[in-house]
């Protein structure tokens, strides 16, 4: 039997994986989404930045405009005055949204969803018509002037009172849903332990839902201090940050002096932003898989006292919206009560006429089709995404910077990197498109963070068999992830669509006469005067965020039925 003759093993070879198609266009889209992000929030805030270090000729002075501002008291004032109001507004605000939360969650009071529709309703609202409502009802000829007892709604009532009704919602939706993730069984613990209903309130609800409470705080914290709309229609004389950063750019033109204004208001709406993003870091989940849905029991006299409440605030917020429709169909105000519809020529009274009103649509459609599709496709490489760790949880921390950046900073910033002469991208200033892209940069956290939530309830063995299969990734995207989270990404046009039809303050630097919006319009008719023209226009963006959230409303129940219907099939 013939010896084999053993030979050395060949060295093994490294395999290179080769990258296909599918991985190259991936690192593009995100690269491009990355880029997006890069060129419309951070170097325009860089901009800024800069330009808060020069003089008007461009020359670095150091913190020369900084050690004026705070040398200047009305304008320094403006930060006192800014968080006094905050504050204000969150002391009052927080409570109320939790005792409406409250009584909607954990109460069998009766109509819940009506209730629940009226508390949301300054959703659809630009923040000028609670201003203007309250013009009417309390200033010098309003029909509760006396109430105020001699006190002026112009300033600083005026604008808690604005920004109560504003801000309302947004911490309505932070405790409806803290409150709704609650175990019954530490109830039932707590009532087998002999507590009391107090007892129970104190160690069981309220710590369930200290977290809630405290992104409700910041939220509503960085809401007021960074709004425009209040102040600036009843503000009066009671200067706050966002209005000075308008009077430095508009009235005075003193863009360096802006540039400080916006940087200091950036200041407090950074920290909140970073104190709620600590704080949700420590939240832990409320519901394990054993637990049990609490579900409230009846107890008459606590659902009545609950039902009172509720009326009562849901009145306040028909107050503010009912007046402004009322106003808008008065002849002349206080004299003449005859109802007409002169206020809607607006082709008579403002220069743009209903051209304002038609860019608003324009804008407001362009920006929910190609803010959510394209919000909607970089969640999907940050969360569904193949290899590119680095890339995609970078992608996904620069998706939330815009969420601290207030829309003022981010509207004042804009000039100064996009109205720059050197600047290649300087033919889009001015036009329809900056005003599409500044507001999916303004509102592009809450979408973002709205899609990976989506994202997260698909099953990742989809994308794993996918890659097994070798499928393209846009194959998978298309055929069945779309599909799937359609309700979402509709969810997410309809937020853009609103916002874009409400928003004043990110937009207010960069507008042309012939791309004003309807918002705008709305400012502008109030500061010369024609307030019964500016609550028509009010009604009309509120009117179409209202219809828009109906429409949608309807086709997503009929969407459901027809579910339901094939699956029972």
């Amino acid at each position: 039997m013939t010896s084999a003759v053993l030979r050395p093993a060949a060295p093994l070879r490294k395999t290179v994986q080769k990258t296909g198609p599918d991985v190259w266009i991936m690192r593009a889209m995100l690269y491009f989404a990355a880029g997006f992000l890069l060129l419309f929030v951070l170097m325009p805030l860089w901009a800024m930045l800069s330009k808060s270090f020069t003089d008007g000729d461009g020359l670095y002075i150091g913190l020369a405009n900084y050690l004026d501002y705070f040398a200047t008291p009305a304008l320094s004032n403006s930060i006192y005055n800014s968080i006094t109001i905050s504050l204000l507004v969150t002391v009052i605000v927080v409570p109320m949204a939790f005792l409406y939360a409250y009584g909607l969650t954990r109460t069998c009071m009766r109509f819940k969803g009506i209730y629940k529709a009226l508390a949301m309703a300054p959703l659809l609202a630009p923040s000028l018509l609670p201003a203007i409502s309250l013009v009417y009802l309390f200033g010098n000829q309003g029909i509760f002037k006396d109430v105020l007892m001699g006190e002026s709604i112009y300033g600083p009532i005026g604008i808690v009172l604005g920004m109560c009704f504003y801000v309302f919602p947004h911490a309505l939706l932070i405790l409806l849903t803290a409150l709704s993730t609650s175990d019954a069984r530490l109830y039932e613990a707590a009532q087998a332990l002999g507590a009391k209903p107090t007892k129970m309130f104190l160690s069981v609800t309220l710590p369930g839902v200290r977290y809630g409470l405290i992104s409700a705080v910041f939220v509503v914290f960085t809401l007021v201090i960074t709004d425009f709309g209040v102040p600036k229609v009843i503000g009066g004389q009671y200067n706050v940050l966002a209005t000075d950063i308008y009077k430095q750019v508009v009235g005075q033109q003193n863009f360096n002096m802006g540039a400080v204004v916006g940087m200091i208001l950036l200041v407090p709406a950074c920290l909140a932003f970073f104190a709620d993003q600590m704080a949700q870091r420590r939240q832990v989940s409320q519901l394990s898989s054993r637990a049990v849905p609490y579900q409230p029991k009846i107890e008459r006299g606590r659902d009545r006292l609950f039902l009172v409440y509720c009326s009562f605030v849901s009145l306040f917020i028909l107050m503010i919206v009912g007046i402004a429709a009322w106003a808008s169909l008065i002849k002349f105000w206080p004299y003449d009560f005859t109802l007409v519809l002169k206020n809607y020529d607006f082709n008579a009274i403002e220069p743009n006429g209903w051209q304002s009103y038609t860019n608003s649509l324009e804008f407001a459609a362009l920006t929910a089709l190609f803010g959510s599709l394209f919000i909607f496709t970089t969640a999907y490489l940050v969360e569904k995404g193949r290899k590119h760790n680095w890339l995609r949880n970078g992608l996904h921390a620069l998706a939330m910077v815009p969420l601290a950046v207030p829309g003022m900073v981010l509207g004042l910033s804009y000039i100064f990197f996009f109205n720059a002469p050197d600047n290649p991208l300087n033919f889009l200033y001015s036009t329809m498109a900056i005003l599409v892209l500044s507001t999916v940069a303004h509102f592009y956290t809450v979408s973002h963070l709205t899609a990976i939530t989506a994202l997260k309830q698909i099953d990742p063995e989809i994308e794993a068999v996918s890659q097994s299969l070798k499928v393209p990734f846009y194959k998978t995207f298309f055929k069945v992830t779309l599909p799937v989270c359609l309700p979402t990404v509709l969810d997410i046009a309809i937020y853009l669509f609103v916002n874009a039809m409400t928003t004043v303050s990110a937009v207010v630097f960069l507008y042309a006469p012939d791309t004003k919006l309807a918002s705008i319009a709305v400012l502008n008719m109030d500061d010369v005067g024609d307030t019964a023209p500016a609550a028509a226009m009010a009604m009309m963006i509120f009117m179409t965020a209202l219809a828009v959230r109906l429409l949608y409303s309807f086709m997503t129940r009929k969407m459901l039925r027809r579910t339901q219907a094939w699956r029972f099939k």
